[in-house]
């Protein structure tokens, strides 16, 4: 029995490959969450460093809140990448609720008008990646079969 090299290096059969937009939509829901934890780190930054703040403790409310809200799509990122089940929802709600959010933004115009436009277009994007029946399949979501017990 010899074992060839090259099979150590092949994809399990036993384990289907995930789809690219899977792939793709964890990508960016990891990015969007590294946006947000950004914005959070740069809030505490700022307060810490003594910038003017009018209320302190709504100040470090805010950024602390900002960082929370950074987790969920973290998760859902990590969860689509791993293919659970779970992590469709997460995803989509994130992608929800960044629509009024970037339509918001583009309605301000100038350099937020562009800011606006891609965070639409992303969370519409990540919602097609979502809802393709490739996606939906390899994370087990669908119709599922009545038993009779």
């Amino acid at each position: 029995m010899t074992t060839d090299a090259s099979s150590a290096d092949a994809p399990r059969t036993s384990e289907p490959s995930r789809p690219g937009r899977i792939t793709a939509a964890a990508a960016v829901v990891a990015a969007q969450g590294v946006v947000v934890a950004g914005l959070g780190v740069t809030m505490l930054v700022m307060l810490l460093a003594g910038s003017r703040a009018d209320d302190t403790v709504q100040a470090l409310t805010g950024a602390v809140t900002v960082l929370a809200l950074a987790v969920l799509p973290l998760a859902a990122a990590r969860g689509l990448w791993l293919r659970r089940r779970w992590s469709r929802g997460p995803a989509v709600i994130v992608q929800l609720m960044a629509l009024p959010v970037g339509w918001q933004m583009a309605q301000n115009g100038g350099v937020w008008l562009a800011g606006g436009v891609a965070i639409a277009l992303t969370a519409l994007a990540v919602l097609g990646c979502l809802m393709s029946p490739a996606a939906a399949g390899a994370l087990g979501v669908g119709p599922r079969e009545h038993r009779d017990a």
